[in-house]
């Protein structure tokens, strides 16, 4: 059992059976297997029906960091034999301790067939040639994510990070047509693409479709526009993910750019208010904390994982692409989150002022030097080429960030180029306290 063909299109009403044999079989596994839920649940068993799951605690990050520190190399929430287990990735460890992922054969499967509709949904087809550009290093993102793209039928071409030259070259003798990458990662090939290749333009690569994740920022129309104009390509959100439960399940379509949630017949979803816990019903116009229960998983399996995500669902019907599953947009991480005079700041919206602004670049650091609370917003922004810093146009971008987000800002403005450009993940809030 993995997954449902087509499952992508199908209603609720017709998934809905094999929904519920899945979750009969996978709670039965946690049950006898996973000593990590045996505890958190102190001799409690999940109910049969999914709609009382909101009934059991919930699991969190923090509580598996601790489990692997105490019972390594994988945790007690490890619910399978060694033998079980296929491969091994680790997380980036962008936001605390590297986790060790176990995946058996059929994880694996399941999670190259799910990325694989998440793809395809995104444009990518037979006929395109794809550089994929994630680090194959043990992360998640690399080796998983190329399998995903095989998926589709396209051509892969495994490049990974690093070697920028050798990687226009490789472009441009090979005929590639779509990047697989985080968003932040065009301007690195912008960059040397000017450095080093005078008179090239990134419209002369030739690509025509980009598929990012990894990273915010596609939700910015700002963002988008200026990849259009820059480059010539399409760029989709492609690639969201959560690393411990799923590496992609969620993409944009054609037809909408916010996320279609495509893994109905492998992974139940709800909301939460992230400061009380309480259930948010999953209908238009809700906002909270995602949180995700594994139908289908071996090795490590998750019930009730709060992802630290916050979402805005936008639609629940079907889209015009066909999918069925519910449309949403990623406000932000809940850990990334900054709290200034009692309004809720995340680095997405920060961005999207940032974009609009044309004397910047659009790349930005959030440094919190010490403990909240906070008062203003300390934003450091960088120029945009050959624009020098003024300040009147610190007092601009200042009363920008008022005039649209609310908040106080204190603005520091940095040459072109003070941010490193950087293949994997970058963080835009910084908390240099202890």
């Amino acid at each position: 059992m993995s997954t449902i063909p087509g499952a992508e299109n199908l209603s609720r009403a017709e998934l809905q059976p094999e929904i519920e044999r899945r979750w009969q079989a996978q709670r039965a596994h946690v049950v006898a297997h996973s000593a990590f839920y045996q505890r958190l649940w102190q001799g409690r068993r999940p109910p049969e029906d999914l709609r009382d799951l909101p009934e059991m605690p919930l699991s969190d990050k923090s509580q598996l960091r601790i489990s692997q520190a105490e019972h390594p190399p994988f945790g007690d929430y490890f619910a399978a034999t060694r033998s079980t287990a296929n491969r091994l990735h680790r997380t980036s460890g962008t936001t605390g301790q590297a986790m060790n992922l176990a995946l058996s054969a059929r994880d694996a499967l399941v999670t190259q067939e799910v990325g694989g509709r998440c793809h395809r949904s995104a444009g990518l087809t037979a006929e395109h040639t794809v550089v994929h550009c994630l680090n194959y290093q043990m992360w998640m993102g690399g080796l998983t994510d190329h399998m995903t793209l095989e998926a589709t039928g396209a051509l892969v071409v495994p490049f990974g990070v690093g070697s920028t030259e050798l990687l226009i070259q490789t472009i441009r003798e090979v005929g590639i047509t779509a990047i697989s990458c985080t968003p932040s990662y065009p301007s690195v090939l912008e960059r040397v693409i000017a450095e080093k290749h005078p008179g090239l333009t990134p419209r002369d690569l030739g690509l025509k479709l980009g598929l990012f994740g990894g990273e915010p920022g596609l939700d910015d129309p700002a963002f988008r526009a200026r990849l259009r104009e820059t480059w010539g390509m399409e760029p989709r959100n492609a690639n969201y993910g959560v690393s411990d439960v799923f590496s992609n399940f969620a993409a944009e379509c054609p037809h909408d750019t916010k996320l279609h949630f495509m893994a109905a017949d492998v992974l139940h979803p709800e909301l939460i208010d992230p400061d009380t816990e309480a259930p948010i019903p999953l209908e238009a116009g809700a906002r909270g904390e995602l949180v995700l229960t594994h139908l289908v998983r071996d090795c490590q399996p998750l019930v009730r994982f709060r992802t630290g995500d916050i979402i805005t669902i936008g639609e629940t019907e079907p889209c015009a692409c066909g999918c069925t599953g519910f449309r949403f947009s990623v406000v932000g991480r809940s850990d990334d989150m900054v709290v200034v005079r009692g309004l809720n700041m995340f680095p997405s919206m920060v961005a999207a002022v940032l974009n609009e602004i044309p004397e910047l670049s659009g790349d930005y650091r959030i440094t919190l030097d010490t403990p909240p609370p906070y008062d203003t917003l300390p934003v450091s922004a960088e120029l945009a080429e050959g624009v020098h810093a003024t300040p009147d146009l610190a007092r601009k971008v200042e009363q920008r960030i008022k005039s649209k987000l609310g908040a106080t800002a204190s603005v520091t403005l940095l040459p072109a180029h003070s941010f490193p450009r950087t293949e994997g993940k970058t963080k835009r809030v910084i908390r240099s306290f202890q």
